[in-house]
């Protein structure tokens, strides 16, 4: 690989905890190492890790450890991250409540820039943001910091913070204020990248011209979660039909309707449900109490964040993934690209997922998953019920989402997306 023409470097910045087992940090991993692989030349700004937190003295109070949506145990993965090309730079993110982490997170971020760039910025080819949180400030002043401003729109605040926290969701004037920082970002952006054509008109109805719009969906490492690939099968009829579900426990994932799918569907026949993934302690224990009331809580199985590695195993042994996303903005108007969804798919454990725009990017009926009517735990479990029934239907699914993902959904084609929209739409090429 040639050295980077840039003279300066790529700045990727975002309000996410990295390492870390959440999906965002799977596709900040790949896209900064994509870009350092071909320029050679990029700063990394996350929110640290707890573990590198606690590896740095516990920075952490027991307030904000409480409050932060990642506060699950993060301790097995690695307090610190290096790849070819990226030098990463921790920042402290401290506060009881998400805007005094935002407030922590800029503040040192603007520390970083001073101690990186000095008091007048250098005028950088590029900085790359996820969000209105480290991105704003930067929007603002584009013309400082750099001369191609890109933003990678995953989720936008207006329409995904009632999810997270349900008491803001009647406060219109912080929804005004967050719709305004985001529009500031969007029309200061000479790259929008997203991960749904969903998003995508979402963003054209919002001013964005379609020509600064590139779409690149999620990507999925197809040889890990196909890796040493066996299926113990069921021996009788009487084992249980193993579910799997991985991901946040949020309301609009659609978790509890899954919980009363394994209830109708042990009417019939025997079934397990592991759910795997971050949880608030509200979610968990809401979670918890509807599997008790349903008389399924012994059939229920929590589990952490896990590794790639172990979730990946948990696919194996797993007879059928369920994406229960439910009819909500969050996934209609804003749009998704679901990691589980792809996971499944390249796992071959067969899937039902909601009939929904976002998933049918990725799944056509009866080729690659079972879709499903959306809020329908009945639909889910007539979908199981056929996966018991109809002979070779795994199977036809199983090879049938292997091919799709291997074709359109791997990480590597998903960054030389990357990088082939730095190159042509941003015009910045290596020697």
């Amino acid at each position: 690989m040639g050295q980077s023409s840039l003279r300066t470097p790529i700045v990727y910045a975002s309000f996410d905890r990295f390492p870390s087992p959440k999906g965002a940090a799977t596709h900040i991993e790949a896209f900064v190492s994509a870009l350092g692989r071909h320029f050679g030349n990029v700063d990394l700004l996350t929110i640290q890790s707890e573990a590198a937190a606690l590896a740095a003295g516990g920075l952490f109070s027991h307030a904000t450890k409480s409050n932060s949506q990642d506060a699950s145990d993060e301790n097995s993965f690695a307090a610190v991250w290096t790849t070819a090309g990226v030098t990463h730079h921790p920042i402290e993110a401290l506060g009881a409540n998400l805007f005094e982490r935002v407030l922590c997170y800029r503040s040192q971020s603007a520390n970083w820039w001073r101690r990186r760039f000095g008091e007048q910025n250098e005028n950088l080819p590029v900085v790359h943001f996820r969000s209105i949180f480290e991105g704003y400030p930067i929007a603002r002043q584009k013309e400082r910091f750099c001369r191609k401003l890109v933003f990678e729109v995953n989720g936008l605040p207006s329409i995904e913070l009632k999810y997270r926290y349900p008491n803001v969701a009647d406060d219109a004037e912080l929804h005004r204020k967050l719709h305004w920082q985001e529009q500031v970002c969007l029309d200061a952006a000479d790259l929008v990248l997203t991960v749904s054509q969903v998003n995508a008109e979402h963003l054209v109805r919002r001013g964005v011209r379609e020509e600064r719009i590139c779409v690149i969906p999620n990507g999925v490492d197809v040889d890990l979660f196909c890796e040493g690939l066996v299926r113990p099968p069921r021996q009788t009829k009487e084992d249980p039909m193993r579910m799997l579900y991985s991901g946040t426990m949020s309301s609009w994932q659609g978790v509890s309707v899954a919980i009363e799918a394994l209830r109708l569907a042990r009417r019939d026949f025997p079934a397990t449900l592991t759910l795997v993934g971050l949880a608030r302690p509200h979610q968990r224990r809401n979670l918890l109490n509807l599997a008790f009331e349903l008389g399924v809580s012994d059939s229920v199985t929590f589990m952490e964040p896990v590794s790639k590695q172990v979730l990946a195993k948990l696919h194996q042994e797993a007879d059928v993934v369920i994406a229960p996303l439910t009819r909500n903005d969050r996934n209609l108007v804003q749009g998704c690209c679901p990691l589980k969804v792809l996971e499944a798919m390249a796992s071959g454990t067969p899937l039902i997922a909601s009939d929904i725009p976002v998933v049918r990017e990725l799944v056509t009926h009866d080729v690659e998953g079972l879709l499903v009517r959306p809020g329908s735990a009945k639909a889910i479990k007539d979908g199981m019920l056929r996966l018991r029934s109809e002979v070779g239907l795994a199977d036809q699914l199983r090879a049938g989402a292997r091919s799709r993902v291997e074709g359109e959904f791997t990480w590597a084609r998903a960054q030389a997306a990357l990088v082939n929209a730095y190159e042509e739409r941003l015009e910045l090429l290596v020697c």
